[in-house]
């Protein structure tokens, strides 16, 4: 933990989950969900504070068991399942500001959803930060496959027109690259934040490059147990 960082940590891990019930606290690699989370946050070094936001009781208290802070517990209305992810970091960063009079200049969302991100991709996606003075770094992974090569269905499930004729005859390595958000890492000037009511900034934004084996977002029992097995073979190479 760094007490003199301008950035600090929010760790959103509610309670509820309909695809996983309790992932944030189910072992996997050897550890629970949320864990791997906290210990990348804190091992970083950027933070000043690291702070995991939740309405459980069971998740508070395994995030105080690896180092975390929890301070407060969220309030019923923000754990709805249609609950933007803005509200609930603009109500922890005045939670905190409440009582703490830090002069933090951005916030990074980290989701426990992401246990392959690590330490490292934090402290690159902070030097990233300061190197082009940016509001925000969002952090992307390169598709997996090209979007070119996806369309809409109608009921006939006929493919006539589904991709065009340039796209289908053009090799698939010439075509370009294409990144997509993958989850791991939203690092936001707090100000622009609460103006305007979002993690994605319209400018200022610039994008933090992570590996797609690095970029799984686990929402169901298959990410669950693909997480896992790379997260076993990270620990067995130590």
């Amino acid at each position: 933990m760094n007490n003199n960082s301008p950035y600090v940590a929010i760790i959103p891990a509610r309670g509820g989950s309909k695809r996983l019930p309790g992932k944030n606290i189910m072992l996997i690699g050897g550890k629970p969900l949320i864990g791997w989370t906290i210990e990348a946050a804190i091992e970083s070094g950027v933070f000043s504070r690291v702070v995991v936001s939740t309405d459980s009781w069971e998740i508070a208290v395994m995030a105080a068991q690896f180092g975390a802070e929890v301070p407060f517990m969220r309030p019923d209305e923000l754990t709805q399942d249609d609950t933007p992810s803005v509200d609930v970091m603009i109500h922890a960063i005045n939670e905190l500001k409440a009582k703490d009079d830090s002069d933090w200049t951005h916030v990074a969302c980290l989701q426990p959803t992401s246990p392959l991100r690590t330490a490292q991709n934090i402290r690159e996606a902070v030097k990233q930060l300061e190197e082009k003075q940016a509001d925000a770094i969002i952090s992307v992974c390169r598709s997996e496959h090209s979007p070119l090569w996806s369309n809409t269905l109608p009921e006939s499930l006929s493919l006539e027109g589904f991709i065009p004729q340039n796209i289908q005859k053009t090799p698939s390595q010439l075509l370009p690259a294409y990144y997509r958000l993958n989850g791991a890492l939203y690092f936001c000037r707090i100000q622009r934040m609460m103006d305007e009511r979002t993690l994605f900034l319209n400018s200022g934004a610039y994008a933090y490059v992570m590996s797609r084996k690095d970029s799984i977002d686990i929402d169901d029992q298959v990410d669950f147990d693909l997480a896992g097995i790379y997260l076993g073979q990270r620990t067995s190479q130590g």
